[in-house]
């Protein structure tokens, strides 16, 4: 049976989304996430028995969003220790579901080196499932923690650019409470423009070609009030032009050492179109998405997606008989199409980088390395 810990961890806000949870039903423990496939038009719960479903979970974007999986990650670590599973074997599973968010691995790694510490040290099976297990709650708890801190951070910051008020800001892909143990990242700044009062318009792309915008953010914006406008993602030169945005705030899947930024693709495009329009471009994520082992952009692993994504339009929804129902076919039979997940926008084109720990700007290796050497000093509780 559930008991008080399948309950979201301390940290999160209770009108938060419940996008992942540890659930222990009679026939054995299970990770329970919202799929994220499914929204907006239906909020249903993808149950994850055993590594291999939340391998297909990750890879599918049930489950996405750099911060979200490497939770995802870690307690994917604890349920094949918990069942009594190949501990290794389901980490190494885990940490190649996808190549480009540093966080899913973070995550992975951090579980796994505890489950093994555990072993070294004598403890049982079931001791050394339990601290990892211990672990992955943690992580939960510490993103949710550093949630808050980067929106204080980048609300901030905001104020100190646009002194104003009547903040008009402009998002790519999803980094709200979907992503996060918390209330997100980029998004989780511009809700608190919002709460703030601050905020005159956030602009959301539509994110082309799976349409976490569309689908995710704007789902995210209408649940919080927000006042909220979809665009198209090439749409968005044109509102810049006009100027109708005053910054833009997007997440990142990963940071190199120089500073440059994976996202999202479509993100390197607004930092072109923000630098020409003398716009800020701002990145915020945790310092679990640094990566200082990648040198630099060119060194970042960009993941290719299928091109059915491209030469299809997908609406995942149930139908009337209860099966799954999209792929309309837009491009004609046999189209080649180029699919990456993700560009490198380099950091001079980033005005600044929001973490938990603060704000670096201008953006240089030098920065990002003393912010890291800052947080692994410090315990998040």
């Amino acid at each position: 049976m559930a008991d008080q810990d399948a309950q979201p961890p301390v940290g999160i806000a209770p009108s938060a989304l419940s996008v992942l949870r540890w659930d222990e039903p009679p026939e054995g423990p299970v990770l329970v996430l919202l799929d994220q496939t499914r929204l907006p038009a239906e909020e249903a719960e993808l149950v994850c028995a055993d590594v291999p479903a939340l391998v297909e979970a990750i890879r599918t974007l049930a489950v996405r969003g750099a911060p979200l999986l490497g939770i995802a990650g870690a307690y994917g670590v604890a349920l094949a220790a918990v069942r009594g599973q190949d501990v290794e074997v389901a980490a190494g599973l885990l940490e190649r579901a996808r190549p480009t968010a540093v966080n899913l691995g973070y995550g992975v790694r951090r579980a796994a080196g505890v489950y093994r510490a555990a072993v070294e040290k004598g403890a049982g099976p079931a001791q050394a499932a339990a601290e990892v297990l211990a672990e992955a709650r943690a992580l939960h708890r510490e993103d949710a923690v550093a949630s808050g801190r980067m929106a204080r951070f980048g609300l901030a910051l905001l104020d100190e650019l646009l002194p104003d008020g009547g903040q008009q800001l402009l998002t790519h892909c999803n980094t709200g409470a979907l992503v996060s143990g918390g209330e997100g990242t980029a998004f989780a700044v511009a809700l608190g423009a919002h709460r703030a009062g601050r905020l005159r318009r956030l602009w959301v792309d539509e994110t082309r070609p799976l349409l976490q915008g569309a689908r995710l953010t704007a789902y995210e914006a209408a649940r919080s009030g927000m006042p909220y406008s979809l665009l198209t993602d090439n749409a968005a030169g044109s509102l810049f032009a006009a100027g109708e945005v005053d910054a833009v705030l997007i997440g990142a899947d990963r940071i190199a050492a120089d500073g440059s930024v994976a996202n999202k693709v479509g993100s390197y495009p607004l930092a072109v179109l923000a630098k020409y329009h003398h716009v800020p471009f701002i990145v915020v994520a945790p310092t679990t998405t640094v990566d200082l082992d990648t040198a630099d952009g060119a060194s970042i692993t960009v993941e290719q997606r299928p091109g059915r994504e491209v030469t299809e339009v997908t609406l995942s929804q149930v139908g009337v008989a209860g099966r799954e129902t999209g792929g309309v076919v837009v491009a004609p039979l046999g189209s080649p199409a180029y699919n990456p997940a993700f560009d490198i926008t380099p950091p001079e084109l980033v005005t600044a980088i929001v973490t938990e720990e603060g704000v670096i700007s201008p953006v240089t290796g030098v920065g990002l390395a003393e912010l890291c050497a800052r947080s692994s000093q410090i315990t998040i509780s």
